[in-house]
């Protein structure tokens, strides 16, 4: 059995958007946004192995992935660089968070990494540092790494840690791939909306901007959104193409699940509020 102090083998968690606006746009194109994460005890699961040489090696059920693309990759380097640190690493993936659904994976996957490595190449870097790094990689790995539900701001790096009462979703995902890129240059998206609280949130006064337009570019969305709505409240998650529903139990959650139809996938899952990816460091080494 491998040293538990040269391999770890950690959740990256999904999450999702409880609502999603753009307020407005920086000079550099950059859109600003408001949301509020939630993380959902549903992983991809990362396992790293500390290497002698300042090697990354990635092990991933991604074939389509060269690995200098992928975010995994990019995180082990950019940590090792940072560092110095002439340890390497090998990574091994093993996905469940389908690509391209706006859940998260790619973003959690590399805060998982960072995290991790920091542990394992015992670099001692704190949790805003790790986080600063993070956003190099991409907007939404700060919110990863930091692993609390928050209220997001600015492109999705201001964060603020609130308190989001848990319940048990169904997250139905058609099988379908969004190009995030594709949807920020789409000309029906709404790019001024009013400024959000908390209690317009609450107020049930929140969307997802980018809802109607993956609704509009891909049926599958929309077609999957009416079959959920029969059951619940349903919105887009992200800017891709997974949606979902909060219901009052598990077991609620799970027999809307067995009707789901056989061209679209899906999964239950309970919110988190602590990201799992720590639930699971606290006990290692607490």
């Amino acid at each position: 059995m491998a040293d538990p102090l040269l391999s770890l083998s950690l959740p990256a968690p999904a999450k999702l958007n409880l609502f999603l606006h753009i307020t407005g746009q920086r000079a550099d194109g950059y859109h600003l946004l408001q949301t509020l994460f939630v993380f959902l005890d549903y992983s991809d699961t990362i396992t790293l192995t500390v290497l002698p040489q300042a090697e990354i090696q990635r092990i991933s059920t991604i074939v389509d992935v060269p690995a200098e693309q992928d975010l995994v990759v990019r995180a082990a380097k950019l940590l090792q660089q940072v560092t110095q640190t002439p340890k390497g690493v090998s990574i091994q993936v093993i996905k469940r968070l389908p690509m391209g659904g706006g859940l998260g994976g790619g973003s959690s996957d590399a805060a998982s990494v960072l995290v991790g490595l920091n542990k394992l190449w015992d670099c001692g870097l704190s949790i805003d540092e790790l986080a600063a790094l993070g956003l190099r990689l991409g907007a939404d790995v700060p919110v990863f790494v930091k692993g609390q539900s928050a209220w997001a701001e600015g492109v999705g790096e201001i964060l603020q840690a609130v308190s989001v009462p848990q319940q048990w979703y169904v997250v139905v995902h058609p099988n379908v791939h969004i190009s995030t890129a594709k949807l920020f240059a789409h000309p029906a998206l709404t790019r001024n909306c009013q400024a959000s609280t908390m209690a317009t949130f609450l107020a049930g006064q929140t969307t997802n901007v980018f809802e109607p337009v993956v609704k509009e570019a891909c049926p599958a969305v929309a077609k999957a959104h009416n079959w959920l709505s029969q059951f619940a409240k349903t919105s887009l998650t992200g800017s891709g193409a997974c949606l979902f529903a909060a219901f009052e139990s598990q077991l609620e959650a799970e027999q809307v699940l067995l009707q789901l139809p056989q061209q679209w996938s899906g999964f239950v899952a309970q919110s988190q509020m602590i990201s799992p990816l720590y639930q699971v460091l606290n006990n290692q080494y607490s």
